[in-house]
C-alpha cells in the first residue's frame, strides 16, 4: 500500500530532488549575474572609490556605506530574471509551478542572505583598514545600526530588503510576462507592495530621512521584521496564484 500511496502523490514541491535540480539550476544560471556584481561593488568601492577619497579630499567617512542603495535595485533585476529565464523551460521539463514558485522563493531567500553577508564582511574589512590607519567610518546613510560593528542589525537590514526588493521583482516579471506590457503596468501597485512596505517598516537608508522629516517613524523591530517577512512571503504566493492560470508555449531547443 506504501508503494501505491507513493507512487500517486503528484511530482510537485515535495519531490525534494527535483526541487534541488530545479535550484541548482538557478544557483548556476545566475552565478556568473551575482557574483559579477558582488565583485564589480567591492573592485568600485572598496579600491577605487578609496583611492578616489585619498586622492581628493581624504578618508572623512565610510566608502564602503557609499554603496547601500545598490545590493536592493540590483536584487529587484535578480527578482525579474527568474521568470523570463527559467519558468517556460522549468515548466516545458515537467516542473510544475508550484514547485517553481517554491524554487524562487528558496533561491531569493538565499540570494538575499549571500549579498547581506558580503556586505556585512565589506564592512568589516573596511572598518579594520580604517582603524589601522587611523581614518574615521563615518556612516553617510541612516542605518538600523549604528555602528559597522552591529553585525546582526547589519545583516537584518540589507537581508529584508534585499528580499522585499526581489520579491517585487519576481512580481514584475511574473505580471509582465503573464500579462503583457499594458497590463502589466497596471498592477505595478501590486508588485511595489513587498518593497514599499520594506521601507515604511524599516526606515533605513536613503529614504529614511524624508520620512522622518515627514514625521513619520520606525515602528518597533518586533513588529517590523517579522511584517517584512511575511509581506514578503505573501507576494511569493500572490505570484503564485498569477502564475497558475498562465498559459505556457512549448519551450524551444
Amino acid at each position: 500500500m506504501t508503494t501505491t500511496a507513493e507512487a500517486a502523490l503528484p511530482r510537485e514541491a515535495t519531490d525534494w530532488r527535483r526541487l534541488k535540480t530545479v535550484l541548482l539550476s538557478m544557483a548556476v544560471g545566475l552565478r556568473q549575474m551575482l557574483v559579477g556584481y558582488w565583485i564589480v561593488m567591492i573592485v568600485a568601492f572598496l579600491v577605487i572609490g578609496l583611492v578616489i577619497q585619498l586622492a581628493t579630499s581624504g578618508v572623512t567617512s565610510s566608502m564602503w556605506d557609499y554603496g547601500t542603495q545598490s545590493p536592493k535595485y540590483f536584487s529587484l533585476a535578480i527578482g525579474v530574471t527568474l521568470t523570463p529565464a527559467y519558468l517556460v523551460l522549468l515548466v516545458a521539463h515537467g516542473v510544475t509551478r508550484r514547485m517553481y514558485a517554491v524554487a524562487s522563493g528558496i533561491y531569493l531567500t538565499g540570494a538575499a542572505a549571500a549579498t547581506s553577508i558580503v556586505w556585512v564582511l565589506a564592512y568589516q574589512v573596511e572598518h579594520a583598514l580604517y582603524a589601522s590607519q587611523g581614518w574615521p567610518d563615518t556612516l553617510t546613510n541612516p542605518h538600523l545600526f549604528t555602528s559597522t560593528s552591529q553585525i546582526g542589525l547589519v545583516f537584518t537590514e540589507f537581508f529584508l530588503l534585499i528580499l522585499s526588493h526581489e520579491v517585487t521583482g519576481w512580481l514584475l516579471g511574473i505580471t509582465f510576462v503573464r500579462l503583457g506590457f499594458w497590463r502589466g503596468l497596471l498592477m505595478l501597485p501590486l508588485a511595489l507592495i513587498p518593497a514599499v512596505a520594506a521601507e515604511f517598516l524599516l526606515v533605513a537608508q536613503w529614504l529614511a530621512g524624508i520620512l522622518t522629516n515627514a514625521g513619520y517613524h520606525r515602528p518597533p523591530l518586533a513588529v517590523a521584521v517579522p511584517s517584512v517577512l511575511l509581506v514578503s512571503a505573501l507576494g511569493v504566493y500572490a505570484g503564485y496564484r498569477i502564475l497558475q492560470p498562465m498559459a505556457l508555449k512549448p519551450a524551444k531547443g
